[in-house]
């Protein structure tokens, strides 16, 4: 789109002229430069989100209007020709195809860039297609990765098992807080991605950014970050990270009812992988849905307000389970490994995530906590997922986790009792409290609590 991103009363009506396709001198080049806008970053992703664009409706709706068109008429014939041929794109309006880009899941992308603080942004069809088609897209066959080793099971099982056997692709996992270790690992001329979580799944370890991403630039590496579990609590992209990746099914959706993806990052990258003939996401296809993307761009203006919300019962529930005996792992309490790392890097006023994990140390025992919590007293739902506005709870390790074997669960910290749970915020805090500490109660086992 060719307005400037203000809260301006831009309203989404065609701007080609109402006969003949205008398109005159220089500008006809812009597509080529750039098919996507571009977003100023701002320090607080509120603040961001608020100054993006407002695109309202056909009819002057407070809303965007919803283009479910899959392919999209021209006036003239040799305007199709220039737009296959990159002369006219979306920055002026003209669109082709919605598996290239369609309006309503470009406005989409633009509140993700903003909120990320990157140039540019696409939302896929789901977290693990945003995922795969940035890595395909920064490495050929013969290409190389350095990831950390605690990562989510379909990332680890597409990095450790897919990418060798399908294209070439290897990866060393490595202990993304060891500094020294990452870089040493970093094969300079093959190495191509530094891959981690900002928070990690499931775990809750936090990784350096600002030094991670110091590192890969010295070695040559594009550093991609997942963000999944910190939306508005960490910035990746403003610390120095390359790409930005959610699974925005999570947080950003907070309805447990959609599957969608973004990848976040420069334009030039967002661009090349929408090439028609080498771009990862337009080969591939993983494309989303403008009704999906209209659903999904209504609920970012109060991410922030959810997120606070997650993130204050989190740090509230880890502080009274700890002092209950339970072993927590929450990067907010003072012992966390990180928790003064994450303060430096952290936005203001939004917590330290919304995320903790309770480690039972067996999987009989985890699953008799979490029997109790939903069946008993109702404190959440057992189910994978997160961000939702109910507590979700599952045994990571004979879940989320289970693509890993028995001796990668253990170098990734994932404890066979592990519970992470994603901390809801429906009914009062005190009212799950109480039905946290009956559920407790109820259990009547010695062994439940692990003094620390």
């Amino acid at each position: 789109m060719a307005e400037t991103q203000s809260r301006g009363l831009v309203f989404a009506g065609k701007k080609r002229g109402t006969g003949a396709d205008d398109f005159d001198g220089d500008d006809i080049f812009v597509a080529k430069k750039s098919m996507l806008p571009t977003m100023a970053s701002e320090s607080d992703p509120a603040a961001a989100l608020a100054n993006a664009r407002h695109e309202f409706g056909e009819h002057g709706g407070v809303n965007m209007s919803i283009e479910a068109s899959a392919t999209f008429t021209v006036m003239e014939p040799e305007t199709m020709r220039r737009m296959f041929a990159g002369e006219l794109g979306p920055d002026r309006d003209f669109f082709i195809y919605s598996r290239h880009f369609n309006p309503t899941v470009l406005n989409l992308g633009r509140l993700m860039a903003a909120l990320e603080g990157t140039e540019a942004a696409y939302c896929t069809a789901s977290g693990m297609s945003a995922i795969s088609s940035v890595l395909l897209q920064l490495c050929s066959s013969g290409g190389h990765v350095v990831a950390s080793r605690t990562l989510y099971g379909g990332t680890h099982a597409l990095l450790t098992h897919f990418f060798p056997r399908a294209c070439n692709i290897t990866t060393t996992f490595v202990d993304i807080g060891d500094l020294e270790a990452v870089k040493n690992a970093i094969v300079e001329g093959k190495t191509k991605v530094l891959y981690f979580e900002s928070m990690s799944n499931p775990t809750l370890t936090v990784a350096n950014i600002p030094a991670l991403s110091r590192i890969g630039h010295e070695k040559g590496t594009t550093v991609v970050v997942d963000n999944t579990f910190a939306p508005m609590v960490l910035s990746p992209a403003r610390l120095g990270a390359d790409v930005v990746l959610h699974s925005i099914s999570k947080f950003i959706s907070g309805g447990a009812d959609v599957i969608a993806g973004a990848v976040c990052g420069p334009a030039s990258l967002v661009n090349s992988m929408m090439d028609l003939h080498q771009g990862a996401l337009m080969l591939l296809g993983p494309t989303m849905n403008a009704k999906v993307a209209f659903e999904l761009s209504e609920r970012i203006p109060h991410l922030g307000l959810r997120m606070k919300e997650h993130c204050r019962r989190a740090m509230e529930y880890a502080i009274r389970m700890k002092k209950l005996g339970l072993k927590v792992i929450y990067p907010g309490l003072e012992d966390h490994p990180q928790h003064e790392l994450l303060k430096s890097m952290a936005n203001k006023e939004y917590g330290y995530g919304g995320l903790l994990c309770v480690d039972m140390e067996t999987e009989e025992r985890a699953n008799r906590l979490m029997h109790h919590l939903q069946n008993y007293t109702q404190f959440g739902f057992m189910a994978v997922s997160l961000g939702y506005y109910e507590t979700l709870m599952s045994c990571s390790g004979s879940s989320t986790s289970s693509e890993m074997n028995a001796e990668e669960k253990e170098l990734a910290g994932i404890s066979p009792g592990l519970v992470r749970m994603s901390i809801g915020y429906i009914g009062t805090l005190e009212q799950k409290w109480s039905q946290l500490e009956k559920a407790l109660s109820r259990m009547q086992d010695g062994t439940l609590l692990n003094k620390n």
